[in-house]
């Protein structure tokens, strides 16, 4: 699977901030009608100075949308300083609703080599946010510069998902332990155990219980190598009851989770189910196809791989280097 730069973020189109000898012919639009995105890889400019930029040509009180692209423009370097520098500007920003830290390409960066940290300080720095997607996380690195969070109580926001080819299971945990009352989508990729992807299906247990999240409506617990452990929880989870889209999609499903997904608790009243990278048998995506159609349910049953059934290790996530 390729990841690739979003055209619009939190209903906005993306717009790569122009570098400050490259203006854009006509002038930069109002600072509320697009998603900035901020670039330093191609650029002779620290982030610091990227930033400076920033805060100098758009309104920082009127942006609505904010996407950090790779913050180096010479060696990779630790996320840290950004993290510090966008939340001591916070208050500049009252309008801000959707932030996406790391918005990196393969061509840019692996996802998995990707050194970011503590991202707790910035969800505490804007109480505000209603989306955060934070793409990285990865085994790679230095301890100091991985993928880390606290568990916080925040009560604006609606959407959090989390992209990695290698998500701790301290990440999981601390996701569960949160405290998100207006949470409607969460999304987590998992990735594989080579770049740090440890979470068990008893690291979600918090979120498996509903419990957690009253308002959810979407979850994906997805991209993983343990996804037939997965949906074989996700079968009897009491939070299956009230969401509206499922997907268990990108990972390693096999036969015996989709046999479990058919054997467990209805899933018919769902809109959506999204399965796609599997590894199923002709016969269970039948199954699940019809029980899907009479249910009037949209599932996503593309890009079925074909493996040896006598070979776990043969079966791969869909992102994780």
């Amino acid at each position: 699977m390729t990841i690739e730069h979003p055209d619009v973020f939190n209903g906005l189109t993306v717009l790569t901030l122009p570098q400050p000898d490259d203006p854009l012919p006509g002038g930069l639009p109002a600072a509320d009608s697009v998603a900035w995105r901020l670039d330093c890889a191609w650029k002779e400019l620290t982030f610091s100075e990227l930033w400076e930029h920033f805060l100098g040509t758009v309104d920082p009180a009127r942006v609505r949308a904010l996407l950090i692209g790779p913050w180096w423009h010479d060696e990779y370097t630790s996320f840290t300083p950004v993290v510090e520098q966008v939340a001591a500007d916070a208050h500049r920003f009252p309008a801000l609703r959707a932030l996406f830290l790391a918005d990196v390409v393969g061509e840019e960066c692996e996802v998995s080599w990707l050194e970011m940290c503590d991202i707790t300080p910035l969800i505490e720095a804007f109480p505000l946010l209603e989306e955060l997607t934070v793409r990285g996380g990865g085994d790679p690195v230095p301890e100091e510069e991985k993928l880390r969070l606290r568990p916080v109580r925040h009560d604006g926001l609606k959407s959090l998902r989390f992209e990695s080819g290698g998500l701790p299971g301290h990440v999981v945990r601390a996701v569960g332990a949160s405290e998100l009352p207006a949470l409607e989508r969460l999304e987590l990729w998992f990735g594989a155990g080579w770049y740090g992807g440890d979470a068990t299906v008893e690291d979600m247990r918090p979120v498996l219980s509903g419990a957690a999240f009253p308002r959810l409506r979407h979850l994906g617990l997805q991209n993983s190598e343990i996804q037939d452990e997965i949906a074989t929880a996700v079968a009897s989870a009491p939070v299956v009851a009230r969401l509206e889209s499922l997907s268990l999609a990108m990972g390693t499903l096999g036969d015996a989770g989709a046999q479990a997904l058919l054997d467990g608790q209805p899933l018919t009243h769902l809109t959506s189910l999204d399965l796609h990278h599997h590894y199923l048998t002709d016969p269970l995506v039948s199954r699940i196809r019809d029980l899907c159609a009479r249910a009037g349910v949209k599932v996503d049953l593309e890009e079925a791989d074909h493996w040896d059934p006598e070979d776990d290790e043969s079966r791969y996530v869909a992102v994780s280097e």
